[in-house]
């Protein structure tokens, strides 16, 4: 009887057991757990493309009154390569020439297999056209891409791989200022979930790489952070970061101080902050991190990108030399604490370097706590515009996950936000799947005065695939937006038109006035005035059958003030 009851409480004690490793597997309640069970592996063999990548479909284009897209990942002829995916797109911009970029991204050559390798993209015409040489290391599997520039042109690839013991490790590729040829690579030490930032600031740090990861996923655990200070020659030992920062990214503040920010061990969103880190052959040390409230948690596993996040966090500094210079901002889409909304877009603002922020603000303006709002993205551009990009799901049918591009940008330190603009038609992030179901984990953009270049993935051809996208907003000075105070205006007639056009505009007597007409994509194609007026009213004639048919923007600056149209050829 007593071996009976022994019997019966040994079985009830194993199932209790086994409920609850299988409950832990299934909820993943312990944030370790869950972000131990994020990361990249190389699971199938590679496979070639199923078509020899000679069957094609047209390539993706569109363009609106400010916004201009197309596809990188194509063919020598430009068309799109059927049967391959693209994901998680990075851009590096050359500061010395705004028309030459580089995009790198996941290259998946064949569908039927998550082998992925480093594919790139370049452009030196500013996006127009863009080429698809093959992968960096074709073959070899890698992950995880993150590109920057240097301030003399020169372009970085940080890539992920894994070494003959299948450790986590990273390779730097640098691409010299004057061509599009890559190097052999250098070892930068690295792990999972990688991100890298390179000094641009001018100051005693200018050149120095800084690169951060996972820390569970590392080839120097416990580090999880390195630098180069001659140029990626080399990287020194790793370094452990305070609070464990992950899935997040960095930035270069004024005076060459770097900020990570990224997940926290219980799901908080922190930021860490060292002002060492500029000054070679000094230890990277780190001041006390800070938490930023977001109100909400950077997730993954969701329906809408089941097997990647919602994107990871964003951090951006103000150095304009203006009113929010030394502004730190972060922003990520999250998954709410206080209205339990899938995901948002949240953006909180320090105006102490990092050390207290302020309460969080929603960017997406949708109705409702249904609707995904992901793979939020932000840069900062050098006159301390914000620009925030995001995919959306506010016009989907329920039990949809349709997802259509949005943008939305500051001019006042982000105190207050544009409408939310509508870039891209539906489509479906599920569609065209490379046997992992994810569209990857994160967009990256940078920003200029004029416009934000973005790269990012979508489905428009019904296959995943990367777009670099130029986002020109109608409004870039803060002096636009004081109407009541503007002296100047401004205006074209007719408009639209095609052929000669009156443009009038009023500014002060004895003022000198700048007027320039740009294309789309902010490009100044001529100086139509630029000198001191002497009439408080005047006019001058422009022949417009001598562009092409499409929109265009006529500004006007004198002095403090700036004033913008939009004309169109047609």
């Amino acid at each position: 009887m007593k071996k009976s009851i022994s019997l019966v409480l040994l079985f009830c004690f194993g199932f209790f057991i086994f409920n609850i490793q299988t409950t832990a597997q299934n909820l993943v309640e312990n944030p370790t757990d869950k972000k131990m069970m994020h990361h990249e592996q190389p699971d199938d063999p590679y496979l070639p493309n199923p078509y020899n990548k000679t069957k094609t479909s047209p390539a993706y284009n569109v363009r609106s009154e400010f916004y201009f897209a197309t596809q990188v990942n194509v063919n020598e002829l430009g068309e799109n390569i059927l049967g391959d995916a693209a994901n998680e797109p990075s851009i590096a911009v050359d500061p010395t020439n705004p028309n030459r970029m580089i995009i790198g991204w996941r290259q998946f050559d064949n569908v039927n297999s998550n082998f992925r390798q480093a594919g790139f993209g370049y452009t030196d015409d500013g996006g127009n056209t863009w080429t698809f040489p093959e992968s960096i290391d074709a073959g070899v599997f890698r992950s995880d891409p993150v590109l920057d520039s240097d301030s003399d042109g020169n372009i970085y690839y940080n890539s992920l791989t894994v070494d003959y013991n299948n450790n986590y490790t990273c390779d730097v590729y640098k691409v010299a200022n004057d061509g599009f040829a890559w190097d052999d690579g250098t070892d930068a030490q690295g792990g999972d979930k990688q991100w890298m930032v390179i000094d641009k600031t001018g100051g005693i740090g200018d050149g120095n790489i800084y690169s951060f990861w996972t820390s569970y996923w590392s080839i120097c655990y416990p580090g999880f952070f390195t630098r180069s200070t001659n140029g990626n020659a080399s990287y020194e030992d790793c370094v452990e970061v305070p609070g464990d920062p992950n899935w997040g990214t960095m930035a270069v503040g004024p005076e060459g101080e770097v900020f990570i920010i990224g997940s926290g061990y219980y799901d908080e969103i922190i930021v860490s902050k060292s002002i060492t880190a500029p000054y070679s052959g000094t230890p990277v040390t780190w001041e006390i991190y800070s938490e930023v409230d977001l109100d909400g948690s950077i997730t993954g596993f969701t329906p809408i990108n089941p097997s990647g996040l919602l994107g990871q966090a964003d951090i951006g500094v103000d150095v304009s030399g203006g009113v929010g210079h030394g502004n730190v901002y972060a922003l990520s889409s999250v998954t709410r604490s206080s209205n339990y909304d899938p995901a948002d877009v949240m953006f909180a603002r320090s105006t102490d370097g990092g050390l207290f922020w302020d309460d969080p603000i929603r960017i997406n303006d949708d109705i409702g706590t249904d609707n995904y709002q992901w793979f939020g993205t932000m840069s900062v551009a050098p006159n301390g515009r914000i620009d925030v990009v995001w995919l959306d799901t506010r016009n989907a049918l329920p039990g949809s996950f349709m997802s259509q591009l949005y943008y939305a940008y500051s001019l006042d330190q982000g105190d207050n936000w544009s409408e939310n603009f509508e870039l891209s038609e539906p489509f479906n992030p599920h569609d065209g799947w490379p046997n992992q179901e994810k569209m990857g984990d994160y967009y990256d953009m940078e920003s200029d005065e004029e416009s934000a270049h973005l790269a990012w993935a979508a489905t428009l051809n019904g296959e995943q695939d990367v777009f670099y996208a130029r986002i020109s907003p109608l409004v870039t000075s803060l002096k636009e937006q004081s109407e009541s105070q503007n002296p100047l205006s401004l205006s074209c007639v007719p408009n639209p038109s095609k052929g000669i056009a009156t443009i009038r505009f009023t500014a002060p007597e004895s003022t000198s006035v700048e007027l320039t007409l740009h294309d789309i994509y902010g490009k100044e194609l001529r100086v139509l005035k630029n000198c001191p007026v002497q009439s408080s009213l005047n006019s001058l004639k422009l022949d417009t059958s001598l562009y092409p048919d499409g929109f265009y923007f006529c500004r006007l600056k004198a002095g403090k003030w700036t004033k913008s149209i939009k004309i169109v050829i047609m």
